[in-house]
């Protein structure tokens, strides 16, 4: 990454500073959005900023976006870093303001914004999938009524660093899921999560403390267009192993099958035949479709 957004600019990376007095840097005030391009175009960017939007509001900050002067300022940051596609980090902290916690909504945000390339596209992690670890980090409960994408990322971190601990015993990639403090499933790390059962799809509700994905909430959409009955609720880890299917969703990665389970006190199973499952194939399918009316 040789360039920076930073407040509308595009600077050296080397030159993006921000004030140590900034409420993001001091009180971890700001949320953000991680999105990519197809064709050079953000995919689904009024749903992202719509949520920045309202996270913001409720934080405090105030924000004014305009969609169309994102779109040109990631395509002019592409063009600084000699990229055609790429994934995106758009960061909004509070700003500058006194040392103490506020008095009054932060007027002068900070926007920064990142992009980087994104990685080849993978037939083997379509098909083949990532494994599954349920982790022993629980997932904290939300800031407020609705979990936030804050900068108050350390649980998340730390169920990376417990998933790093782990001797790797796949050849695929693993992604940790975190538990609710009640002991129900919640999400990935990065991701939220799927199961295809009896030919329905279950997904941990958002009153579980899950963050509503823009990808999750795309992927039900899709389910419902075809048909298939959507729960979202509640669920205890020993529905993993009565899944049919298995899956997980990120903005960047798209659909992800999950193949391989590893349980907290149990043996590890495989999902199905250890291979993408016909739902997931289906919607994977289907997503790809949309988002193929974003390229050139």
């Amino acid at each position: 990454m040789k360039y920076i957004g930073l407040n509308g600019l595009i600077v050296p990376e080397a030159k993006a500073m921000v004030s140590v007095m900034d409420h993001g840097f001091l009180y971890g005030v700001g949320l953000f959005e991680t999105f990519r391009t197809y064709g050079g175009v953000p995919f689904l960017l009024g749903r992202h900023m719509a949520r920045l939007r309202e996270g913001c509001a409720e934080a405090g900050i105030t924000l004014e976006i305009d969609e169309h002067q994102v779109n040109r300022h990631v395509k002019e940051l592409f063009e600084a870093n000699g990229l055609e596609d790429g994934y995106i980090r758009y960061t909004v902290t509070a700003g500058r303001a006194d040392f103490g916690l506020p008095t009054a909504d932060y007027k002068s945000p900070t926007v920064v914004v990142y992009v980087k390339p994104l990685s080849s596209p993978s037939e083997a992690l379509d098909v083949q999938g990532k494994a599954l670890r349920v982790l022993k980090t629980r997932r904290n409960t939300p800031e407020g009524e609705v979990r936030l994408k804050s900068l108050h990322y350390l649980n998340n971190i730390l169920a990376k660093r417990e998933l790093l601990d782990y001797d790797p015993e796949e050849k695929v990639p693993a992604e940790g899921l975190m538990l609710t403090r009640e002991g129900d499933l919640a999400e990935g790390i990065v991701s939220n999560v799927f199961l295809v059962s009896g030919g329905s799809l279950l997904t941990p509700a958002v009153d579980t403390g899950v963050l509503p994905g823009i990808t999750r909430e795309a992927v039900i959409r899709l389910a419902r267009q075809f048909g298939i009955e959507v729960q979202e609720g509640r669920f205890g880890p020993d529905q993993l192993d009565q899944a049919d299917e298995i899956f997980v969703t990120n903005s960047i990665q798209e659909i992800v099958p999950i193949t391989r389970v590893y349980p907290l006190d149990a043996e590890p199973f495989t999902v199905g035949d250890g291979t993408r499952g016909p739902l997931t194939a289906r919607l994977l399918e289907a997503y790809r479709e949309w988002t193929g009316g974003y390229r050139r």
